[in-house]
C-alpha cells in the first residue's frame, strides 16, 4: 500500500530548512534578472555569441507574456529569477536553432516520418503510456534535458558528459528540494521522456506558459491566434534534433494537442494520434493540485481558489474543443484509450498502438515494455490527497460542465 501525502500549505507555502537558503540565494540574484525583453535578448546573445533569433514575430508574443507576468501579485525574488532563467533559455534555443539551420540547411529536407502523438489530460495515463512506448528503441523520444536544451552551445558541442545533462541534474535537485511532493504527482528525472510542449515554448506560443503562472492575459492572446505556424516551428525543431542525435520516427505527447487537433492534423498530416480518456473530475483535482503546488516556485501566498477556477474553465474549453474536433482525424490514424482499459491491459494497449502505427511488436519490444512495467508500477512513489474543499469547487458543477466530454468518450 502506497503512502498518501496531504498538501496543507498550498495557500501559504512552507519550505524546509534546506530549501529556504536556496530560495534566498536565488532571491539575491533577482536585481540582475529583469523581466525585460531587451535585457533578455542582450543576455542570450552574450551567452551564445549569436545574434540572429530567426523570424521576429515571436517578439510580440514575448512582450505579451512579460506583461502578463508583471500582473501577477506576490511574486517573490526566487520566482523572478526562475522566470528569467526560463525565458533566457528559450531565447538561447532560438539563437542556436537559427545558427544550426544556417550551417546545415539540409535539415529542412529531412522527412518527419508519421509521428505517433499521445494527446490527453495529465493524470489520464499519458506519461505512463509515453514512457512505456519509449522503452523499446522503436521511436525517437526526447529526455527532459534535451527538451530544455535541444541544441548544444557551439563551445560545448560533442562534450562528454554532455553539460546539458549536468545542468538539468542541478535543476532537478532544486525542484526536488523546493517541491518534495511534486514527484508524487508527476515524476521528473533528467532522462525522463518529456513533452514537445517545451519545444513549442521556443516560439513563445504554447499552453505551457499557463501552467507556469496565472496569466489570463496570455491565455486570451494565445487563444486568439492560429497555432499552425508554431506547430510548423515545432516540426523544424524535431528535424534539427533528428539531425543532431538521430532517430527515424518521433513519439510525442502533450495535453495541448487536445484543443489543437485540426492544427496537429494539418502539420503532421500522416501522424498517428492516441487519445487518452479518464473521468475528468478527479483528473481536474489532481491537475489543479499539481499547478497550485508548483506556484510556490514563484509566489507566496498562492491564490488557490482563483487558480482552481481558472483551470476548470480551461479544462472545460479543452474538452469541448476535443468533442468538436475529434473526428478531424479518422480511425485509420487514431485510437481512443480509456484509462481503466489501459490499466487492465498495459501490454495489450502497447500492442494496439504499435499495430495502428504499422510497427511490429516484436519479442524484443515486448520484453522492453515488460521490463519497464516491472520497475514502474502505478503509485509506487505514493500519492497526494485531493478534495473539492481544498479548491473551493463543487462536484455537481464539475460533472455538469464536463458532461459533453463524458457522454462522448466515457459512456
Amino acid at each position: 500500500m502506497t503512502a498518501t501525502s496531504r498538501l496543507d500549505d498550498l495557500a501559504t507555502p512552507r519550505f524546509g530548512a534546506e530549501a529556504q537558503p536556496v530560495l534566498d540565494m536565488m532571491a539575491g540574484l533577482a536585481p540582475d534578472c529583469p523581466l525585460d525583453a531587451e535585457a533578455l535578448h542582450v543576455k542570450a546573445s552574450a551567452e551564445t555569441g549569436l545574434h540572429d533569433f530567426g523570424p521576429d514575430d515571436y517578439r510580440e508574443r514575448l512582450d505579451v507574456y512579460l506583461a502578463a507576468l508583471r500582473e501577477i501579485d506576490d511574486v517573490h525574488g526566487a520566482g523572478v529569477v526562475n522566470f528569467y532563467g526560463q525565458l533566457l533559455q528559450l531565447l538561447k534555443n532560438r539563437l542556436l536553432l537559427t545558427d544550426l539551420l544556417s550551417r546545415h540547411p539540409e535539415i529542412n529536407d529531412i522527412e518527419l516520418r508519421s509521428p505517433v502523438v499521445i494527446a490527453g489530460l495529465p493524470r489520464t495515463g499519458t506519461t505512463h503510456l509515453h514512457n512505456l512506448l519509449a522503452a523499446p528503441p522503436t521511436f525517437r523520444t526526447m529526455p527532459y534535458w534535451e527538451s530544455n536544451e535541444p541544441f548544444p552551445l557551439p563551445a560545448e558541442a560533442g562534450q562528454e558528459p554532455d553539460p546539458r545533462r549536468t545542468r538539468m541534474d542541478v535543476a532537478i535537485s532544486v525542484i526536488n528540494l523546493v517541491m518534495p511532493h511534486f514527484a508524487l504527482m508527476h515524476e521528473m528525472t533528467t532522462d525522463h521522456v518529456h513533452e514537445e510542449i517545451q519545444l513549442l515554448a521556443n516560439d513563445f506560443s504554447t499552453m505551457l506558459f499557463e501552467t507556469l503562472a496565472h496569466v489570463p492575459r496570455w491565455r486570451d492572446y494565445y487563444q486568439s491566434h492560429d497555432q499552425t505556424p508554431h506547430y510548423e516551428y515545432l516540426a523544424t525543431q524535431l528535424k534539427a534534433m533528428q539531425f543532431l542525435r538521430g532517430g527515424e520516427r518521433w513519439l510525442l505527447k502533450s495535453p495541448q494537442h487536445l484543443e489543437q487537433v485540426p492544427v496537429l492534423d494539418r502539420v503532421f498530416e500522416d501522424g498517428i494520434v492516441v487519445f487518452t480518456h479518464r473521468d475528468p473530475v478527479p483528473v481536474a483535482l489532481s491537475m489543479i493540485a499539481m499547478i497550485t503546488y508548483s506556484a510556490r516556485m514563484h509566489r507566496s501566498p498562492v491564490p488557490v481558489r482563483q487558480i482552481a477556477g481558472y483551470w476548470i474553465d480551461r479544462l472545460e474549453q479543452m474538452l469541448n474543443a476535443l468533442v468538436r474536433d475529434r473526428d478531424t482525424i479518422g480511425p485509420d490514424r487514431s485510437i481512443d484509450i480509456r484509462f481503466d482499459d489501459f490499466m487492465a491491459d498495459e501490454l495489450g494497449v502497447a500492442e494496439r498502438v504499435y499495430a495502428l502505427a504499422g510497427e511490429p511488436f516484436t519479442d524484443a519490444a515486448r520484453a522492453a515494455v515488460t521490463d519497464y512495467l516491472a520497475g514502474h508500477r502505478r503509485g509506487r512513489l505514493g500519492s497526494v490527497e485531493t478534495s473539492f474543499e481544498m479548491f473551493g469547487l463543487d462536484e455537481a458543477d464539475l460533472r455538469d460542465r464536463f458532461a459533453p466530454y463524458v457522454e462522448r468518450f466515457l459512456r
